[in-house]
């Protein structure tokens, strides 16, 4: 789906300087384009660059650059702090013979051969 496209012959010092206008536009995250349109630049974009001759005498240059709007990916949710009722049955609090319990015992004393 196109949202805006724009063709037009113009000078070489013209194109460079909406080239550089849209440079900064692209920094700032926002690129104007048509009568009042905008768009939201992502802060990672893929680019491409392709020059292409046509004929003998004819060459192109496309930059095209593209990216997933940040807001239109779901955000992962955040983590749920179980609520009183939510929480499991109380157990008897851990003591330090039972956290070493599932621990390797500790031998002591020397083993007869």
């Amino acid at each position: 789906m196109d949202i805006y496209e724009d063709d037009r012959t113009v000078s070489r010092a013209d194109l460079a300087a909406w080239l550089r206008q849209v440079a900064s536009q692209l920094e700032t995250g926002q690129v104007f384009y048509g009568a009042a349109g905008t768009i939201t630049v992502a802060d990672e974009v893929h680019c491409e660059l392709e020059i292409e001759q046509e004929g003998a005498d004819e060459f192109s240059i496309e930059i095209e650059f593209s990216w997933v709007n940040p807001r239109a990916t779901p955000a992962a949710e955040p983590e749920k702090t179980p609520t009183e009722s939510e929480k499991a049955p109380a157990t008897e609090p851990e003591t330090a013979a039972a956290i070493e319990a599932d621990e390797e015992p500790e031998v002591t004393g020397s083993a007869a051969a």
